[in-house]
């Protein structure tokens, strides 16, 4: 028998009601990324509650630190808290209360599981060694990521963790389950916009047009030979238009056409040699159609890429705290998260805990209006961040 695993447990159960109350309350007040100033509070008052002490950075983030028994042991346990434009329309009591905002990507659940962990490991700080760095998170979901600012700002020093661990909500597993893989496993996220201009005219005249919509057409379809036949295609990549802007009528051919998408991949040679194609085929459009294409490539996140060695070593706590039946292989995902920043100069762990439930048709994905999570989900991930800070 495991006694601290059987403490986690038992104090993650009995404040699961609490903890669940909170994340009601995270999800019906949501902010958009850089102005989580009620969230951040929110989050404040609650340490404040605990005795935990903290300092603020980046605005809006929130860096507390846990003290056990005295050891040279220092790790980060990492929760984002930002929502999305997103207008809810899911009918349940705690729904949000702020028109076209949504924590539609769980990070109130993030946020709720850390803030039950860093209870359940002050109450039990005499059962493990180190210190253990509480990172609350501001903007995961928009450029440039909360996540490189505060590591601007110095999150990752005085003192550094020897590594890092963070959850994410995954509605397509179920609740009881987590994931855990080593290696990459979430893409870069880079914003591409392009302006195309030309001379404009009568669509009964083309001749004496540069005609921007048939440039922009062009561009589209060539684009998609940036990933089929450029990018080994055992190397994940997508590139993805996703918005189109421009003319205003049936009969005149416009002056400007704009295009918004998205590139990403999981290597990062790849990723720069991809966005130098992606400007050579757009100079070529220009050229064969007589307009012109200015190209804006807004650097996203890095991937994601999980401790070869620390991986599994968390993995084998994940299977000790929920039973190795209930620990499985994540799948790669072409999302995003900036969670990489941290990545790149500590090791991390990054892995999912179900929050999926058919029976109760839970079921929506994340960043879509009707999202939601089975909330028995909230007791597994506060145990799991509670153990995981504890041993890992």
């Amino acid at each position: 028998m495991n006694t601290l695993i059987d403490e986690i447990k038992n104090l993650a159960s009995t404040y699961f009601e609490t903890y669940r109350s909170i994340r009601h309350h995270l999800h019906a007040n949501p902010e958009l990324s850089y102005k989580e100033f009620n969230t951040s509070a929110f989050v404040c008052s609650e340490l404040d509650k605990l005795g935990i002490t903290y300092q603020r950075m980046a605005e809006t983030g929130v860096i507390a630190m846990l003290e056990g028994r005295p050891s040279e042991r220092i790790i980060a346990l990492r929760a984002d808290m930002d929502a999305l434009p997103i207008h809810e329309e899911n009918d349940v009591p705690y729904a949000s209360t702020v028109s076209g905002v949504m924590h539609a990507c769980g990070h109130d659940v993030h946020t709720t599981c850390l803030l039950g962990a860093a209870r359940i490991l002050h109450e039990l700080r005499d059962k493990w060694d180190g210190k253990i760095k509480l990172i609350f998170q501001p903007g995961e979901e928009r450029n440039p990521g909360g996540a490189s600012i505060l590591i601007r700002e110095g999150v990752l020093e005085n003192p550094k963790p020897t590594h890092i661990i963070g959850l994410h909500v995954h509605p397509l597993l179920e609740t009881g389950k987590v994931s855990f893989a080593p290696g990459k496993v979430m893409a870069s996220a880079d914003e591409i916009f392009f302006t195309i201009r030309g001379k404009g005219g009568h669509a009964a005249k083309p001749y004496l047009t540069a005609d921007t919509i048939l440039t922009a057409s062009t561009l589209v379809v060539a684009l998609q030979q940036v990933v089929s036949r450029n990018n080994n295609p055992f190397s994940p990549s997508v590139l993805s238009i996703c918005a189109i802007q421009g003319g205003f009528t049936t009969n005149v051919i416009p002056a400007e056409v704009k295009l918004m998408g998205t590139f990403r991949a999981m290597d990062e040679i790849w990723r720069r040699e991809a966005h130098k194609r992606i400007h050579e085929i757009a100079q070529g459009v220009a050229i064969s159609t007589g307009a012109s294409i200015d190209v804006h490539i807004d650097l996203g996140y890095p991937s994601v890429v999980n401790d070869a060695i620390l991986t599994p070593s968390v993995r084998t706590l994940a299977e000790a705290y929920m039973g190795q039946t209930d620990v499985e292989a994540m799948e790669l995902s072409m999302g995003a998260e900036d969670f990489g920043y941290y990545t790149q100069i500590i090791p991390g762990c990054f892995f999912r805990l179900g929050t999926g439930n058919k029976e109760l048709g839970i079921t929506s994905n994340v960043h879509t209006p009707t999202f939601d999570v089975d909330e028995r989900s909230i007791e597994i991930g506060i145990g799991m961040m509670a153990y995981l800070g504890a041993t890992s």
